[in-house]
């Protein structure tokens, strides 16, 4: 006979462990794009423009703007590991936002006024990888588990 498995009072689920995890790089990425040196040409960092010269470890095209969502992003998922609803909606939602700033990213004139968050090809390509892992996280983790009894 199957039944669904519970986990121990106390003890935190893979899907809650992922939503912590990722928020907790997310975090971590957003205060690194406030570090010189970490974040390249630093001092053409703009608030929110498509001409921001910095990028974090000298490849993904950050501004003041971007490094606040990347803040933002982390914060809500490590409040949102709390539970396994809010830990999947956290993953879900927040991979296809990703997914949705991928195709965003791919469709803009890179060089435009539209550019405002700002992104580049390594920062698109990142998003579609992120977006897609987050939501298949969510997805696949949320699913219960089963065990013989």
């Amino acid at each position: 006979m199957m039944t669904r498995s519970r986990p121990a009072a106390g003890s935190a689920s893979p899907l809650r462990t992922a939503a912590l995890l990722v928020g907790v790089v997310f975090l971590v990425v957003g205060v690194l794009g406030f570090i010189p040196g970490v974040t390249t040409d630093y001092d053409a960092m703009k608030f929110a423009e498509h001409d921001s010269g910095a990028e974090l470890f000298g490849v993904f095209q950050v501004s003041v703007l971007h490094n606040i969502v990347h803040l933002l992003f982390g914060i809500a998922g490590i409040a949102m590991s709390r539970s396994a609803p809010t830990a999947r909606t956290f993953l879900v939602g927040g991979g296809l936002i990703y997914l949705v700033l991928w195709l965003y990213g791919l469709l803009i004139d890179l060089d435009s006024d539209a550019n405002f968050v700002p992104v580049n090809s390594p920062d698109n390509w990142l998003h579609f990888v992120l977006g897609l892992a987050m939501l298949l996280m969510g997805l696949l983790l949320a699913r219960p588990r089963r065990v013989r009894g």
